[in-house]
């Protein structure tokens, strides 16, 4: 088996250096703000009553981590399609479209943004390039540059970011500036115990990693965290090549949790993951506890892993951190490639082909 330990053999296996791109959240954060915080919003956008995030993948999920944390605060409804087609109620200017797509190529994102443009709504565009770059300098939409070359997963940091400065700017919510330092912060200062120089005996993200081999991943998660779960089961796809599923409290407690009794053969191999964190809903934390007990009591494997810091924003993206390196980590013990994704590389070639 793999030896967690052995910095040189995590640097050998890690050939994209995708390690270091997991690191640089923190200087992501810093760099998609200040990349947002340079380009001019037109005054229309103060105008708005209604924000929807088109995106797949890496970059819709910037967009449901930001409307995550701003739920409790803010008062304009904030929608989030991964898909081709927009809802009926995205039309006219006072809804604005924010397309999302690192690659400037996602067609899904692509087409989202014409009909937007087609019905009449304010468009912002945040790409590294391609085709939605041009479509946004053809009829003079803001754009946001993402500047960070790596997988497009890796980019979460820099476009949630520059989402977070658009909304502190445009008056949606209180000025996320105090919040974003404050995360800064507790990412910095959790960075070294995560860091592959760190021994597993004092490394969460290791340990639990190694807690994981072999087994099905149930990843709970309830109000802030379920997107941070969600981040969870698709860098464990994405980055370990393993199973994962998503789970919602308090949703779960009403359908999921009568479904652990076969085949009985298979609670043995399951963990059942609960995210959680001073952000909770007090029922939430109590159903936590009880929704985690149920699973023991079946014959599953659990654990909690609790947030860091005061605000939301620190604490989903302190979890999010962990799960990224627990992520990396577990593709090592798989022995698979942590950077690449080829079955979907694939995918989306054969799509292409048929189109």
């Amino acid at each position: 088996m793999f030896d967690l330990n052995d910095v040189n053999a995590i640097r050998a296996a890690d050939r994209h250096h995708f390690l270091d791109h997991i690191a640089s959240l923190p200087q992501q954060l810093a760099d998609g703000w200040a990349a947002a915080e340079a380009i001019g919003l037109p005054d229309s956008l103060r105008q708005i009553d209604r924000v929807v995030i088109a995106g797949m993948g890496g970059s819709a999920l910037s967009g449901s981590l930001f409307a995550s944390s701003l739920t409790a605060e803010c008062r304009l409804p904030i929608g989030v399609v991964r898909d081709y087609d927009l809802p009926a109620a995205a039309h006219g200017s006072k809804t604005v479209v924010i397309a999302v797509s690192y690659s400037g190529n996602t067609e899904e994102t692509l087409a989202a943004f014409e009909q937007a443009r087609e019905r009449g709504c304010q468009v912002v565009a945040l790409t590294g390039g391609g085709k939605l770059r041009e479509a946004a300098h053809a009829i003079g939409a803001p754009l946001i540059p993402i500047q960070y070359p790596s997988e497009r997963r890796a980019t979460l940091g820099w476009s949630l970011a520059a989402l977070l400065n658009i909304a502190s700017r445009l008056g949606w919510v209180h000025r996320l500036k105090d919040d974003l330092a404050e995360t800064l912060a507790v990412l910095g200062a959790w960075l070294p115990e995560l860091s592959a120089e760190s021994p597993v005996m004092v490394n969460l993200a290791k340990r639990q990693a190694g807690q994981l081999l072999g087994r099905l991943v149930v990843v709970f998660g309830a109000g802030c965290f379920v997107e941070v779960a969600r981040r969870w089961k698709e860098q464990l796809n994405e980055t370990a090549k393993a199973w994962a599923a998503l789970e919602v409290l308090p949703e779960a407690d009403h359908n999921s949790l009568a479904g652990v009794e076969w085949p009985d053969e298979f609670t043995s191999k399951v963990m059942a993951l609960f995210l959680t964190g001073k952000a909770d809903h007090p029922r939430n934390a109590q159903r936590i506890q009880l929704t985690r007990h149920a699973y023991l009591l079946a014959g599953c494997n659990t654990d909690v892993l609790s947030a860091r810091g005061e605000s939301t924003l620190a604490q989903m993206l302190s979890l999010v951190l962990l799960g990224d390196f627990m992520s990396f980590y577990l593709a090592l013990l798989y022995g698979s490639e942590p950077a690449r994704v080829p079955m979907v590389a694939e995918f989306k070639a054969a799509l292409a082909n048929n189109s």
